[in-house]
């Protein structure tokens, strides 16, 4: 299941990157995250293979000698880092690949955060599923198989989400929300968004026919989440105030985020996910 969603050579180069926490979090185990202060409790908890940049000072030279492998020793720290993962699987993500580009994006976030000992909490909307909550690389495989599993159906309430997201308890950490924002609530949820403190995101998937769409004459055209139908008559004028209110709208959508104080990236469902997870994500500083 954790191939058909991510290969194998992905989760690998995953492997390497944390989440890239621009307020300075506190992190579950020691040196995972930078933190603003340090926990009282050094008690060893688990090792993780080194990679270059890690500290050397925590590296077990004796396990080396044993196993001719370098690995560095994880210990206790008194805070954890949550990610939390609000994935939109309402009627408009099963357009055109997006359901399970979102899919992907989150699985990647949370496979992130797993590897670093952190905890992710997933939550699905429109649906009542309640949040579901992992911890420890072992629970890598159960989150990859319900994200794997996820269909697209319903009509999208963002804000309602968000909502229920940030009142749930737990400590500060990471939210983001994947969605493709075709809700009439997406101004009030990204305001919601720095309420609970720590970081927050907005992955926003889109399909590439929803921004420039590829069609002429006169159309029936269905929403996909309420079922209504409407007529309408493209042709090249209609197609170019299309383009530019489209335009607008994402204009907005990102400008509301930073005025929020919310890291935005837009995702086509059509792009390749290792440019976006390694040359872009980096570059916008989602992850390091």
């Amino acid at each position: 299941m954790s191939d058909d969603l991510l290969p194998a050579a992905t989760l690998a180069r995953l492997e390497r990157l944390q989440l890239g926490n621009r307020r300075r979090l506190a992190g579950r185990f020691s040196g995972e995250h930078r933190s603003p202060r340090h926990g009282s409790s050094l008690d060893f908890a688990d090792y993780r293979e080194y990679h270059p940049g890690d500290d050397f000072r925590r590296i077990d030279y004796a396990l080396y000698a044993r196993t001719d492998q370098l690995f560095i020793r994880l210990f206790e720290a008194e805070d954890d880092l949550a990610l939390r993962l609000l994935v939109d699987t309402s009627g408009s993500m099963g357009f055109h690949g997006k359901m399970r580009q979102a899919a992907r994006l989150a699985a990647s976030l949370g496979f992130v955060a797993l590897t670093r000992r952190d905890i992710v909490t997933l939550m699905t909307f429109p649906n009542s599923t309640p949040p579901r909550r992992f911890n420890g690389r072992g629970a890598v495989s159960p989150m990859l198989r319900i994200l794997g599993e996820l269909q697209a159906g319903g009509e999208t309430d963002v804000r309602a989400a968000a909502t229920d997201a940030l009142a749930s308890p737990g400590v500060p950490g990471m939210t983001v929300i994947v969605s493709d924002l075709l809700s009439p609530s997406w101004e009030s949820a990204i305001d919601r968004l720095p309420s609970r403190g720590g970081d927050s995101a907005v992955v926003h998937v889109l399909a590439r026919e929803e921004i420039d769409p590829e069609l002429m004459g006169d159309l029936d055209v269905e929403d996909a989440e309420s079922g209504d139908r409407v007529a309408v008559s493209l042709a090249t004028d209609s197609l170019k105030k299309y383009a530019a209110a489209t335009q607008t709208w994402l204009d907005r959508v990102a400008a509301r985020c930073r005025s929020r104080g919310v890291a935005y990236t837009r995702v086509l469902a059509d792009a390749d996910l290792e440019t976006v997870l390694f040359t872009g994500w980096r570059e916008e500083g989602l992850v390091r």
